[in-house]
């Protein structure tokens, strides 16, 4: 056994690693790290969002499911690897998919279908928001989600006792605490930039809102209590240590970091939260981020003020796609390569299909693809309709049609960070980049920095994604190590050594995404012509 294997096992038996568990949008992910920040072992549970009566949703009981079953593949892991059981942890951190509405009442009884950052189905309520705070509410937040219940006389509004995020509801119930982190709840409702909580003059005209409607309710006792990271949160209970691990191993006890969103670990896991620094994260949504060093000088529908883990302001642009589309293809082209009797695994075929696209012409030889699995904010589509577009003198080839692919996964993306540089004059001094999109190596990377026209770098780490980035949160909240903050701590300890590979944008290939976005949006109409005219398949 090596060094490394002894050194990992002392730590687990001793009960200092820390647990980072992500609740995606395809998987929920646990990752055990040590106190080098390397993962130890990881397990994880796939699931898909459900689409009923008019919401995307996923059930709770699916949830606690999906967490048990990835914490016992990694505790399965742990014992294989280091022939060690997994019964105590030194900290704990758990993050999700940001935005949506979980809303509960006094007795914790859930009173509606969680309803996700997918719906778009709140564009009265944001539009209201937004104007009464003259401050950018999108739908897919949790403050707009409420106020359009309300708006819809939705029976259940007078008895909302509490409402917050999937990874605020997930750490209520390890550890009993209806708390969660600042950048989390930078998504539910406005943040003060200098108290680093809930704006208050904001919450003022909201409580106006609610008394207006007839509701007795004050938001800030609905809301959970944002925590800057570092923050202990809690402990894990007896009882959420049961939930973690059904089999009774796990003791209570770990001290909990405050709960993040998938923005926040984004952040985090790319060394991205000092000022002027941005980060952009790809997988079944897709954002980046550029840590603020000035407020914006007006606000923008299409730009979200998040904050970072510690409430510094961040510029967001979020949307709802990027890699469904070009995942659903690639499945397709794995049953062919199966009916054909090729054996390919699937990232062998994302490799070679990837690599083909290299042969593609600069603009994808007018082929068009919106890969709009769900509506789209930023490019208003509200009903999503994948669909592939070419003219009859497209040059319709395999390295065209996957290069098309790539690039649509990107193209909302690029539209509103078009908004961000040339209306807001605002530019980050690095762009890192993470994501499964990333795995294959520097494929998608230079598409992403000819699609900006600006340098990607993707760090070696950019696979771990959002549960690494949360177990490092659960490591600093435990031991900040003597940093001051925690763009000291990530500087210092966890990004020291870490490698990266930077690509610039090409010439030819920022002028062929130009021309590639410039028809994209032309054929935007056609998108949503078809949302509107051809009904959701019921099978």
């Amino acid at each position: 056994m090596n060094v490394m294997a002894i050194d990992a096992k002392q730590e687990i038996t001793a009960g200092t690693a820390s647990l980072g568990i992500e609740l995606g949008s395809t998987n929920i992910k646990a990752v055990l790290i040590g106190s080098d920040f390397t993962t130890l072992a990881s397990g994880s549970y796939g699931w898909e969002n459900q689409f009923e009566n008019g919401n995307w949703t996923y059930p709770l009981t699916q949830v606690w499911t999906g967490i048990a079953a990835s914490y016992q593949q990694l505790a399965a892991n742990v014992q294989s690897q280091y022939g060690v059981a997994l019964t105590k942890l030194g900290a704990i951190g758990v993050s999700a998919m940001m935005h949506g509405y979980l809303a509960f009442d006094a007795a914790g009884k859930q009173l509606v279908p969680f309803r996700t950052w997918r719906n778009n189905t709140t564009a009265a309520a944001a539009a209201e928001l937004t104007t009464l705070f003259d401050f950018n509410i999108p739908q897919r937040w949790s403050i707009a989600h409420f106020y359009q219940a309300i708006l819809n006389n939705e029976a259940h509004v007078g008895d909302v006792a509490f409402f917050t995020t999937l990874a605020g509801y997930v750490h209520w119930q390890l550890t009993g605490k209806k708390v969660i982190g600042v950048g989390d709840a930078s998504g539910m409702f406005p943040i003060d930039a200098q108290t680093k909580t809930y704006d208050t003059d904001m919450v003022a005209q909201f409580d106006a809102k609610l008394k207006q409607k007839g509701l007795s309710q004050h938001l800030l006792d609905l809301l959970p209590q944002p925590l800057v990271a570092g923050t202990p949160a809690g402990t894990l209970t007896a009882a959420g240590a049961k939930l973690l691990d059904p089999t009774g191993a796990l003791q209570a006890g770990a001290v909990m970091a405050p709960p993040e969103g998938d923005a926040g670990t984004g952040m985090t896991g790319t060394n991205a939260v000092r000022e002027r620094t941005g980060n952009i994260s790809a997988g079944t949504s897709a954002f980046s981020m550029i840590v603020l060093d000035r407020p914006l000088k007006a606000v923008h529908r299409d730009i979200d003020v998040v904050t970072t883990p510690e409430g510094a302001p961040v510029a967001m642009v979020h949307t709802n796609n990027c890699t469904s589309d070009i995942n659903a293809w690639v499945g397709l082209f794995k049953q062919v390569a199966t009916t054909l009797g090729a054996d390919l695994s699937t990232d062998a075929l994302y490799a070679k299909l990837f690599d083909e696209s290299q042969n593609g012409d600069a603009d994808c030889g007018g082929i068009y693809n919106y890969a709009y699995l769900s509506g789209e904010n930023i490019t208003d589509v509200e009903a999503g309709r994948p669909m592939v577009v070419r003219t009859p003198n497209s040059h319709f080839t395999l390295a065209n049609f996957i290069k098309s692919q790539l690039y649509s996964s990107f193209a909302p993306l690029k539209i509103g960070n078009d908004i961000l540089v040339k209306e807001e004059g605002i530019q980050a001094d690095s762009m890192i980049a993470q994501g499964g999109i990333f795995r294959t190596p520097k494929i998608a990377q230079q598409v992403l920095a000819d699609a900006l026209n600006t340098p990607i770098t993707v760090m070696a780490t950019a696979g771990e994604g959002g549960p690494w980035g949360m177990a490092v949160l659960a490591a600093y909240t435990r031991d900040r190590a003597g940093a001051a903050n925690l763009a000291d701590y990530l500087d210092a300890q966890v990004f020291k050594t870490a490698e990266s590979t930077t690509l610039a944008p090409a010439a030819a290939g920022v002028a062929g995404f130009d021309r590639y976005i410039a028809q994209y949006q032309n054929g935007l109409a056609a998108e949503q012509a078809a949302g509107s005219a051809i009904a959701d398949y019921q099978a």
